[in-house]
């Protein structure tokens, strides 16, 4: 199995390490393309105008100036060009929840979704910004879930949809469907440099952690792992088999 990561905090960032090491468990065929810096919601930007850079730093391991999409679109347009596209595409471990509507505008969900929209299986992950380093319990969680996402493909990974996993601050835990919550972020902005005529506004990526008691906030605030399977048009329910999976 050939699997790609990339995320949008950064190929640097913690969360994509931990991710690596989990997919590495499954298969030695891993693959990193991800941003040279952070691009947080930076939703589904393409570099149109701009382009953008790709550079080899390591081994099957590639930094892009772009955006998260544009990590996608090189590894399908030029890693890959001459050779078999990659069977699953993993984002994240994104530092932060992305529940409700983070699905519109966040850059962790837009390499899912691009890897969706490119035909390939996609499984975007994120987590609480005091989510626990990963220890080996954590580690054969993470990868085991991996494993049951990708043998029930079949179950979800069509017409454009992908899954979208939220993970509570510490691992293993329990993995449920969530409902799609309606908790806002970039509720509150930072008003800079006003005058009559102008302002510079600053976007602070608050929340006020609402719930139903049913969605993807009450799951991972109760310790669990939450699971929903979007699509570039809207949201769908999670296929059983996707949760059914316990892994020892």
């Amino acid at each position: 199995m050939r699997i790609l990561i990339s995320n949008d905090d950064g190929i640097d960032a913690s969360g994509i390490a931990v991710l690596e090491k989990a997919a590495r468990l499954l298969t030695d065929d891993v693959w990193i393309i991800a941003p040279d810096g952070n691009r947080s919601a930076n939703g589904h930007c393409v570099s149109l105008t701009a382009g953008f850079s790709v550079n080899k730093v390591a081994d099957k391991r590639y930094a892009c100036t772009g955006t998260p999409v544009d990590c996608v679109i090189a590894a399908v347009h030029w890693v890959f060009r001459d050779q078999k596209l990659p069977d699953l595409v993993l984002s994240g471990i994104n530092a932060g929840r992305n529940v409700a509507e983070d699905v519109s505008y966040s850059g962790t969900m837009a390499v899912a979704r691009e890897g969706a929209l490119n035909g390939i299986a996609s499984v975007a992950f994120s987590a609480p910004r005091d989510f626990e380093p990963a220890d080996t319990d954590a580690l054969e969680w993470l990868a085991s879930h991996i494993r049951n996402f990708w043998e029930t493909r079949g179950d979800w990974a069509h017409d454009g949809h992908w899954l979208n996993v939220n993970l509570p601050r510490k691992l293993p835990a329990a993995l449920e469907m969530a409902e799609i919550g309606r908790d806002k972020n970039l509720k509150y902005v930072n008003i800079l440099e006003e005058t009559e005529t102008s302002v510079r506004i600053q976007p602070l990526a608050d929340r006020d952690y609402t719930t139903n008691g049913k969605d993807e906030n009450a799951l991972i605030d109760a310790g669990k792992a939450s699971v929903t399977n979007p699509n570039w048009f809207g949201h769908s329910q999670v296929p059983a088999s996707v949760t059914a999976h316990k892994p020892a």
